[in-house]
């Protein structure tokens, strides 16, 4: 598994304005419904009962939400940069301005863990997010998160 497994370029996207983190998590939603055709109401819904269950920023700037959800048959991801870092109750009380969404299928047993660590692993590589917030462009987020799988391969 790597990261352009679970990425489409199509779900990269810089946001300007996300206020909070409910605001965050509906652009979220938005955008797995336009990249994956996800319902974003049922989307929403998950995330933020996930996010009741305890935050899911992980520290450094960095946001893991992720939730299961019926009507999928794979892991998929969505990576949102912030103009501006929002507070999202992080473990180090630090604001947010990378999230990197996952969502797997009901049933997903370990896929969903294998996800989630790869993705954490990856975003806790400072010099990639260092990367990653010099350049908000869609394009350019997307080829330095596959950089990054390829660089973490060899």
């Amino acid at each position: 598994m790597d990261l352009g497994t679970l990425l489409k370029p199509e779900a990269v996207k810089v946001v300007t304005a996300a206020s909070s983190k409910k605001r965050l998590l509906h652009e979220i939603s938005d955008l797995v419904q336009q990249a994956y055709g996800l319902d974003a109401h049922l989307v929403v819904e998950a995330l933020m009962s996930r996010e009741s269950l305890g935050p899911t920023g992980v520290g450094q700037g960095v946001a893991l939400p992720h939730a299961r959800l019926d009507g999928i048959d794979e892991v998929k991801g969505a990576f949102i940069l912030l103009d501006k870092p929002i507070e999202f109750d992080s473990v180090d009380r630090q604001p947010v301005d990378i999230a990197f969404a996952l969502f797997a299928p009901e049933e997903a047993g370990v896929e969903h863990l294998k996800a989630l660590a790869l993705v954490s692993r990856t975003l806790r590589d400072t010099a990639i997010c260092s990367k990653l917030r010099a350049n908000p462009n869609s394009a350019t987020l997307y080829a330095i998160l596959n950089e990054a799988k390829s660089a973490r391969a060899a």
